[in-house]
C-alpha cells in the first residue's frame, strides 16, 4: 500500500518533532540522532538518482539541519558552507543567501505580490508512506529475527524499484505560467527515507516515511519544482508495483506464496500470505475494528439527514471520518524493537496459543506448495488485456492509462501469486488494452471502452455485459468481475474453435470482424512473447494428434478398399465404375448443407 501527503513550509516541524522520530515525541532541545536512539528507530538515509546534483549519495545519514535546508527551506542541503564562502568573497548577505536557494524563493509565494492564492502556501516536499500486507506485518513481528531481516530487505527493494519507477516515468518539472511547460526531470529525485516499526495503537506496522524533495533540476540545470498533480494522480499505480514487487521478492526469498483475502463482500480483494492465520489480522489490524465500530454512527447520522444511504463517494467520506474522529494519540514511550517484538509476541500467544505463533513459518511454507500445486503461474496477455479493460471500464467508465496499468499489476499479482514478472509485461498488457480495446472520450487523453471491439453487436454477449455495467444495485466491483469473466469465456470460445477446427457451438460468440481477433501485442524492440494458458481440462496437442492419426488411418483404409475393388474388377471381368463423389474432409462443410446442432460432419470435436 501507498499513500501520499503534502508537506508546506511549516509541515517540516511536524516530520522533526514526530515522524523522523518513529511518530513518538522529541522533546525540545534534543538532537535528532540521540532522540532516533531513544525511539529504537534507524536513522533516515537519502535515497534518488537526485542526490549528487546537491553533494549527496544514496545511503547518507539525513542530518537535522540538511533536512531543515531543503525540506523546510527549499535550499541546498550544505547552504550554511556554501553561505559561508560567498560571503568571505565580499558578497552581501541576500545575495549569498539567494545563491543558495534551490528555484525560485519561499519568500516570494508568501509575498503579497502573489496573485494565486493557491501559490501563496507552496509545498517543498510530499511525504510517501510505503505499508507492507497485513499478513507480512505479522510474520515480520512474531517469527524469528532471520525472517524479520529477510522481510525488512524485500521492503527495502521493494520501495526503492517503486521509487525509480516514479523518477523514470512519471516525475516531471513545471516552469512557466500555469506549469504549462513540463519536462522529465534531469538527475532524479531527492528523497529522505525513515523507518517506522509500530501504529498509533501500538500495533506492529512495518512501515517507510519517504519524504520527496519538490526541489528538482530543468533539462537546462536549472531548479524548478516538481509537478504535484503527476505524482499524486499516480500514486495508486506506483502502489500496485511496489506490492507486486514486495510479493516477487517474498516468494523468492522465502519460498512464500500469496492468495486473494475478501476485505468486504463485493469489494475488491487484497493479496496475502498463505498459511498465515487469518485471526492475527484482527488482533494486528485494531485501528480497522475501530473504525468499523464508529462507521455506523455516521451512517445514520447521514441518513437521518438526506434520507438515504450513503454512496459510494459518501461513504469513503464517512470512513474517513470515522478513521479521524478514533485516531489514538502517539505513542509517547520509547521502546526498542527487541522490546516491541517481545510484547506483540506474548499478546498474539495469550490470544490465540504459542500452537498458532510459533508455527508460522512451517504453514506458511505448506500453505505455499498447496498453491504451486494448484495454481499455474502463467500470463495470457490477451485475457489479461480483457480483464483489466472489463473492471476499468465498469468502475470508473471513463479512464486514463495509469488506470489501465494499476489494474493490469493487480492483475499480475493475483495470476503469478509472487512469482517473478517479466520486465515490461504490465506495459504490454496496457498497450494491448489502448490498441484494441478502447476509444478516445472527452479531453485530457481519456478513454473509455470500445464495445464494438469488446463484443460484435447482436450477439448474447451484449445482452450479458450491457445490464452489468448498469445494476447499481451490486457493488461495482462485482459487477466488474462478472463482466470479466463474460468476456473472458468469449475469448476461451472463440479459442477453442480455432484451434480445433470446429465450427463453433451455439453457446458460443464468434471474434468481431471489424477488429483483429488476438490483440496486438506491444513491441519494445524485440519479438514479444505471448505465453498462452490452454484451457482447463482441453489438451490441444493431444487433440489434434489424435485427430491427425484418424485421418491417417482413415485415408489408409480407404486406400486398401480400392485396392481390393480393383482386384475383384480384374479377376471378374467388371467394367470399372466412376469414381464417387469426394467426401469433403473432417472439420469442413460443403456449401449450402446445414448440420443438426450437436451433430458434426467428421473429425473430432
Amino acid at each position: 500500500m501507498l499513500s501520499a501527503k503534502k508537506v508546506g513550509p511549516g509541515g517540516w516541524r511536524y516530520y522533526f518533532r514526530s515522524v523522523m522520530v518513529g511518530d513518538g515525541h522529541r522533546p525540545a532541545g534534543r538532537a535528532l540522532r540521540a532522540a532516533q536512539d531513544e525511539a529504537g528507530v534507524p536513522p533516515g538515509v537519502w535515497k534518488g538518482r537526485g542526490l549528487a546534483a546537491v553533494g549527496l549519495a544514496a545511503g547518507d545519514v539525513v542530518s537535522e539541519r540538511e533536512a531543515e535546508l531543503l525540506l523546510g527551506e527549499g535550499r541546498h542541503p550544505d547552504a550554511d558552507r556554501i553561505e559561508r564562502e560567498l560571503l568571505a568573497q565580499g558578497m552581501s548577505p541576500a545575495k549569498a543567501r539567494r545563491a543558495t536557494v534551490l528555484g525560485r524563493p519561499i519568500e516570494h509565494n508568501q509575498s503579497p505580490k502573489t496573485e494565486n492564492a493557491k501559490e501563496r502556501s507552496p509545498w517543498l516536499a510530499m511525504d510517501l508512506v510505503f505499508r507492507a500486507p497485513s499478513t507480512a506485518q505479522i510474520a515480520w513481528a512474531l517469527m524469528d529475527d532471520e525472517h524479520r531481516l529477510v522481510l525488512e530487505l524485500c521492503q527495502d527493494i521493494a520501495r526503492d524499484k517503486a521509487l525509480a519507477s516514479l523518477e523514470d516515468s512519471v516525475a516531471e518539472i513545471r516552469w512557466g505560467s500555469g506549469g504549462k511547460h513540463r519536462k522529465p526531470v534531469k538527475d532524479g529525485l531527492i528523497v529522505a527515507v525513515f523507518r517506522h516499526y509500530e501504529s498509533r495503537a501500538g500495533q506492529p506496522l512495518l512501515h517507510d516515511h519517504a519524504l520527496v524533495s519538490i526541489r528538482a533540476r530543468r533539462p537546462d540545470g536549472t531548479w524548478g519544482n516538481l509537478s504535484a498533480d503527476s505524482m499524486l494522480e499516480n500514486i495508486v499505480a506506483a502502489g500496485t508495483l511496489y506490492t507486486l514487487y514486495f510479493m516477487e521478492e517474498v516468494s523468492a526469498r522465502l519460498g512464500w506464496a500469496w492468495e486473494p483475502r475478501e476485505v468486504a463482500p463485493g469489494r475488491r480483494p487484497v493479496m496475502e500470505v498463505a498459511g498465515i492465520d487469518q485471526r492475527l489480522i484482527g488482533w494486528q489490524s485494531t485501528r480497522r475494528q475501530q473504525i468499523a465500530d464508529a462507521a455506523p454512527v455516521l451512517v445514520a447520522d447521514y441518513e437521518a439527514e438526506h434520507g438515504h444511504p450513503p454512496g459510494e463517494r459518501a461513504a469513503y467520506a464517512l470512513s474517513g471520518q470515522a478513521a479521524d474522529r478514533t485516531r489514538p494519540p502517539k505513542p509517547t514511550g520509547a521502546r526498542s524493537l527487541t522490546a516491541l517484538r517481545d510484547g506483540w509476541r506474548e499478546s498474539a500467544i495469550r490470544a490465540y496459543g504459542v500452537d498458532v505463533v510459533s508455527r508460522l513459518a512451517v504453514r506458511a511454507r505448506a500453505a505455499a506448495a498447496a498453491v504451486w500445486a494448484r495454481v499455474r503461474p502463467v500470463v495470457d496477455v490477451a485475457l489479461a488485456a480483457v480483464d483489466t479493460v472489463a473492471v476499468v471500464y465498469v468502475m470508473r467508465g471513463a479512464f486514463k492509462r495509469r488506470h489501465l496499468l494499476a489494474e493490469a499489476r493487480r492483475h499480475l499479482a493475483y495470476v503469478l501469486r509472487g512469482r517473478p514478472h517479466e520486465p515490461g509485461l504490465d506495459d504490454q498488457i496496457v498497450q494491448t488494452v489502448v490498441d484494441d480495446y478502447t476509444r478516445p472520450v472527452g479531453r485530457g487523453r481519456m478513454m473509455t471502452a470500445d464495445l464494438r471491439a469488446l463484443y460484435p453487436r447482436d450477439t448474447e454477449d451484449q445482452a450479458v455485459l450491457r445490464p452489468l455495467t448498469r445494476k447499481r444495485s451490486a457493488p461495482p466491483y462485482e459487477r466488474a468481475r462478472l463482466a470479466a469473466g463474460a468476456l473472458a469465456a468469449r475469448v476461451r470460445a472463440a479459442r477453442r474453435a480455432e484451434r480445433l477446427g470446429s465450427r463453433p457451438r451455439p453457446y458460443a460468440v464468434a471474434m468481431p470482424a471489424s477488429r483483429s481477433s488476438h490483440p496486438r501485442p506491444f513491441h519494445t524492440g524485440r519479438k514479444a512473447s505471448l505465453l498462452v494458458e490452454p484451457e482447463p481440462g482441453v489438451d490441444v496437442d493431444t487433440v489434434e494428434q489424435t485427430r491427425q492419426t484418424l485421418e491417417a488411418a482413415a485415408a489408409q483404409v480407404a486406400a486398401t478398399i480400392q485396392d481390393s475393388r480393383r482386384a475383384r474388377e480384374a479377376a471378374h471381368g467388371l467394367r470399372p465404375q466412376s469414381a464417387p463423389a469426394a467426401v469433403p474432409p473432417p472439420h469442413t462443410q460443403q456449401p449450402g448443407v446445414q448440420h443438426a446442432p450437436g451433430r458434426s460432419p467428421g473429425g473430432v470435436a
